[in-house]
């Protein structure tokens, strides 16, 4: 299927910390909140227009099984588990764009590193995110979905890494909107060669982004999209609540910006957290003639 556009379901939520679950989500019990990923991932399948090309969904476990930390990654067993059987559906489809509906941040490491092999030097990342998502398992904080970009661009756990069929050259890669970050994790923007941008810089004008992607000499690009890359103080999306990020119509822009000058072959969409739907279960919890 050379043209087709593989539309990914990807419900894990295992790589979201137990800290930044604990911190940010304190009105639900752990075991609801680390699961409100998966919940997202289902409200973005069924609001989304229907997909007329073919659509898998990567087995995700719901169970506690796998979620102790090893060699500095939290849920660390089954993560890679699940990454296998996402690359697997990847290569099984073969096709030459993919939409990723997540899930945590690190269902895009799956399908942009399939995306890399395919197209080479050929591929631009674009992250949007309030964070740069840069740890590594050295790193503080041990929640996977905080070293998605890392893993990308070959400065992850060397387990996770020898699944990868390829990695992305930090040079070809920007972040969007970014932030927020962890003292310990940001010197590594720098030091990796990696370009930011801030909401400021994108506030009026994609240009300076535009620049930046003409300057990669790259035709091809993968857009990661976090959702609290939208200003918290517009719309509470993801599971952090951050102020003063990009407004919910500059990020439109700026997709639609990238859209009209490269051929978009990979886009995610990532950790939608619906809380409204959340507390609505919870309120029907135990409610008669519900299995």
């Amino acid at each position: 299927m050379p043209d087709s556009t593989l539309r990914l379901i990807w419900p894990q939520w295992q790589g979201a910390g137990t800290w930044s679950v604990e911190t940010f989500a304190p009105e639900f019990p752990l075991d609801v909140a680390r699961r409100g990923y998966a919940l997202g991932a289902k409200v973005l399948e069924a609001v989304l227009p229907p997909h007329d090309g073919p659509t898998a969904t990567v087995p995700v476990t719901m169970s506690d099984e796998g979620l102790e930390e090893r060699d500095g990654v939290e849920a660390k067993a089954v993560v890679v588990r699940q990454l296998h059987a996402a690359l697997k559906i990847i290569e099984e489809q073969a096709p030459a764009r993919i939409t990723t509906l997540g899930g945590e941040c690190s269902v895009s490491v799956a399908p942009f590193s399939e995306l890399a092999r395919r197209y080479g030097d050929d591929l631009a990342v674009i992250w949007t995110d309030s964070h740069p998502d840069i740890g590594t398992p050295v790193s503080e904080y041990k929640g996977y979905h905080a070293m998605a970009l890392a893993t990308l661009t070959g400065h992850g756990d060397p387990d996770i890494q020898d699944v990868l069929p390829a990695t992305i050259s930090p040079d070809k890669v920007a972040l969007v909107g970014l932030h927020s970050w962890t003292e310990d994790d940001f010197p590594n923007v720098a030091e990796w060669g990696i370009t930011s941008f801030s909401p400021d810089d994108l506030r009026t004008s994609t240009q300076p982004l535009l620049d930046w992607l003409a300057s990669t000499g790259c035709s091809r690009v993968a857009i990661h999209f976090d959702v609290d890359a939208v200003d918290s103080n517009e719309v509470v999306l993801g599971l952090g609540i951050e102020p003063d990020g990009l407004t919910g119509t500059e990020v439109n822009r700026i997709v639609s910006d990238v859209k009209g000058t490269s051929d978009v072959v990979g886009l995610t969409i990532a950790e939608y957290l619906p809380r409204q739907l959340m507390h609505l279960l919870s309120i029907m919890d135990r409610f008669p003639l519900i299995p």
